[in-house]
């Protein structure tokens, strides 16, 4: 009886709501509805803060919501406009609060001013899924949106490849102020073209991100573009208004166009590349379509509901359009089957390891997928057998956790040639050329992330006093994408403190022995003097603690130590008062694993990469935790 009431009583808000439209009464907030609301007896609503609507991308976005929401009975939404004021997105989340949501949606319009806001409305008990901007911290249910810089990276090196080795004149477009996902954009243009090398990059800037202004500026700088061979623009809007100038200077021929964000519909993106006005645009997916799937399976209380989805752009020229609208346009079925999935697992060199590997086992059963998985033992020649004997057996899907980045495009060209989509797993791989759909996603953690979190806390924790703190790192096999990337966004955060610095590194290969003789080796030729050891993953932390109390060296009182992984060891170290933080690196990832695979199976769109929930532990809070671990 009390949820029939509280449904009815949101239905009466949501109608108060729509009255409120276009006029103020009483105090009532403006908020714009969804065509939606006519729909009765519906079982859950969501808010939708929106944090303009004056961009393109975030009108394509509410269209997006609209209309996925429209094939589902069940669920309707309720929009507002920010209007790019903090204050009114503050106002506006909890208005839509105050109409009985079930579950946020927001697109920031600033991510540091809402982080604490959205943590408030998620610790509530709100799901909140947040898109395009993310917020540092996992305070949310899900963030879902593009990688902005890799679109970027991807036309410059596009264009690089275009112009070939004799490079050539390029124009790129830029406004004044730049929108953050256009400034994300120029930034991974710009790297990509510096790289290449032998390409003269002439920039001309815009009063505003519009076509009547690019139009505009192209026609102004006509003697520039007269001598340019491509100008790339980081939205369509802006392309359309190129391609009408180009035009206009009869250059239609010589100089050509290419721009980002490849959406549907007449002279958008794709349109304009199946015109052959456009040479090429790098799609930006919109993310609607994925958050109300994420929506509905966070509703439904479904397990392998990820922390981060990270979307897929691909670059489309007049050859690939009618191949990306299909996948675009394509319906999603899961029919139930049973799917056959072959598993290359890295090895068991860790307690972290073993917990992953239980997750995956015990998740393919629940997700009704018949597992077939070889333990590598870190032999990369090892997997390399284990996936081709998999393309023997015929698997759905292939998946692999490999032993290191690179040396994988020949195989993976091979399981391509089979049509057997692969998922990597835990740890990515880089192929030669950036050669793009040889594997369908990345699942797993965010390993730079891991890197910041533990510089962070060690420089929010471990106090310099004004001289130089020496820093040992202990990293994982050379190599692997876990200690490249943790190394890379550790040495990120280190560069803005200059009073920490890096004095010794080794590899310990993620083991217990490994962590025992990097000190070991370190002591043979150093009286110890290091402060801090920031460790790569806990058991060479744990190994490195026997070693340091082997010698006379007293753990977190004579060298504060932080690793990666948090795994149950690492808590009761803490415990102990040996290690002093640990920085989470989920091994618990079967369920998301397994609904990747059944997503990718029935047909949907797999992002680029997406990202499991982690968190950062210390001494304070570990004797709270330690029976809450399930690794």
């Amino acid at each position: 009886m009390i949820g029939f009431i509280r449904k009815k009583w949101r239905q009466i808000c949501v109608l108060l709501a729509a009255l409120c439209i276009g006029t103020i009464v009483g105090g009532c907030h403006i908020i714009p509805i969804s065509d939606s609301s006519s729909k009765k007896g519906v079982s859950s609503i969501i808010g939708v803060s929106q944090a303009n609507m004056r961009e393109e991308w975030r009108m394509a976005l509410i269209d997006e919501l609209k209309a996925e929401t429209e094939k589902n009975d069940d669920i309707q939404i309720i929009t507002a406009d920010a209007t790019g004021i903090v204050n009114k997105q503050i106002q506006d989340i909890d208005n839509l609060i105050g109409y009985g949501i079930d579950l946020l949606i927001i697109s920031p319009c600033n991510e540091k001013k809402l982080q604490d806001k959205i943590k408030e409305v998620y610790d509530s008990g709100i799901p909140v899924i947040v898109m395009d901007r993310a917020v540092e911290g996992f305070d949310y249910t899900i963030y879902i949106g593009p990688d902005n810089e890799v679109i970027g990276q991807q036309a410059g090196t596009y264009i690089a490849e275009l112009l070939g080795e004799n490079g050539g004149n390029v124009v790129v477009l830029s406004s004044r102020p730049t929108s953050i996902q256009g400034a994300e954009r120029l930034s991974g243009f710009r790297s990509a073209i510096y790289e290449a090398g032998g390409i003269n990059l002439t920039e001309l800037s815009l009063v505003a991100e519009t076509k009547d202004a690019a139009y505009d500026t192209v026609l102004a700088a006509k003697g520039i573009v007269k001598n340019s061979d491509v100008i790339f623009a980081y939205s369509d809007n802006m392309a359309l208004g190129v391609c009408d100038a180009v035009r206009e200077l009869g250059l239609e021929d010589q100089v050509k166009v290419v721009d980002c964000d490849g959406f549907k519909g007449e002279d958008e993106g794709i349109d304009l590349v199946s015109e052959g006005r456009l040479k090429a645009t790098v799609s930006c997916p919109i993310g609607g379509k994925e958050a109300i799937d994420y929506a509905l399976s966070i509703l439904n209380h479904e397990s392998g509901v990820p922390k981060q989805v990270i979307l897929r752009s691909n670059v489309i020229v007049k050859e690939n359009v009618a191949e990306n609208l299909a996948r675009i346009n394509a319906k999603s079925n899961d029919d139930g089957r049973k799917i056959k999935v072959g598993y290359s697992q890295v090895g068991q060199e860790s307690n972290w390891r073993l917990a992953n590997t239980k997750s995956i086992e015990e998740s393919a059963a629940d997700f009704n997928i018949d597992l077939h998985m070889e333990n590598a033992d870190q032999s990369q020649e090892k997997q390399f057998e284990a996936i081709r004997s998999f393309i023997k057996e015929g698997v759905d899907v292939i998946v692999v956790s490999p032993v290191v980045e690179t040396g994988w495009d020949e195989v993976l060209r091979e399981v391509k040639a089979a049509g057997i989509p692969v998922i990597m797993s835990d740890r990515n791989v880089r192929l030669e050329n950036n050669e793009e759909n040889l594997t369908t996603t990345y699942l797993g953690a965010d390993f730079m992330e891991e890197g910041r979190r533990a510089m962070r806390w060690i420089r929010d924790n471990i106090q310099s006093d004004d001289h130089e703190m020496k820093i040992m790192e202990i990293m994982g096999n050379e190599g692997a994408s876990p200690t490249e990337e943790r190394g890379k966004g550790f040495r990120e955060i280190l560069a803005e403190n200059t009073s920490y610095n890096i004095t010794y590194s080794d590899y310990g290969d993620f083991t217990f022995e490994g962590g025992k003789k990097v000190v070991r080796e370190y002591l043979k030729r150093h009286e110890w003097d290091i402060d801090i050891i920031f460790s790569h993953n806990d058991d060479m932390a744990l190994g490195a603690i026997e070693e340091l109390k082997k010698n006379g060296i007293k753990p977190d009182e004579d060298v504060k130590i932080v690793s990666v992984d948090a795994t149950i060891e690492a808590f009761e170290a803490m415990v102990r008062g040996e290690l002093s933080c640990a920085v989470e690196c989920n091994p618990i990832i079967g369920p998301q694993l397994m609904k990747a695979v059944r997503d990718l199976i029935s047909g949907k769109q797999m992002p680029f990469r997406i990202i499991t929930d982690e968190k950062i532990y210390d001494q304070s809070v570990a004797e709270d935790y330690i029976s809450k671990r399930r690794y």
